[in-house]
């Protein structure tokens, strides 16, 4: 039942930002070790995520990712590289994604209200309900497509 609210809740959210917010700039942290990928699920999503967000008010991207880990992965980063920003065009709205990459973290798997689940992913074992746009960045990182050179859609 809480699910069901939650994914409810979420779906008025997207749509009214769309109409209050109709350009938004987000943050996602591909978290990288050995080999594996960490992916967080939302409560009130159906598919897997690198963790990130919005951006506050007098936040750089670079704080904004940091912040976003912290919270949704229990993430403490070391030096991050900026992978690339892509485009997402749902509904009526146009969502910038800046996609940062970082091999130095520390984390836990403390979950809260907003993540389901925490795990670390063998890039040969990820799970089947990977979102479309994760899974094209994650194919990216696989066939070595460098920082700071991806720019295109989600």
């Amino acid at each position: 039942m809480k699910r069901l609210f939650l994914k409810t809740l979420h779906f008025i959210y997207v749509r009214l930002i769309g109409i209050v917010n109709p350009i938004t700039l987000g943050v996602r942290v591909m978290l990288i070790r050995n080999d594996k990928i960490l992916l967080v699920k939302h409560t009130y999503q159906d598919e897997w995520y690198f963790p990130g967000g919005g951006l506050k008010r007098r936040e750089t991207l670079a704080e904004a990712v940091r912040r976003e880990a912290m919270e949704e992965a229990g993430a403490t980063l070391g030096d991050l590289e900026f992978f690339g920003i892509y485009t997402n065009i749902p509904f009526r709205r146009t969502d910038h994604i800046a996609v940062f990459l970082c091999k130095d973290f520390t984390f836990s798997k403390t979950k809260d209200w907003e993540i389901d689940a925490i795990e670390l992913f063998p890039f040969d074992a990820l799970p089947k309900n990977v979102a479309p746009g994760i899974g094209r960045r994650i194919e990216d990182y696989k066939d070595g497509v460098q920082p700071k050179n991806a720019f295109g859609d989600w």
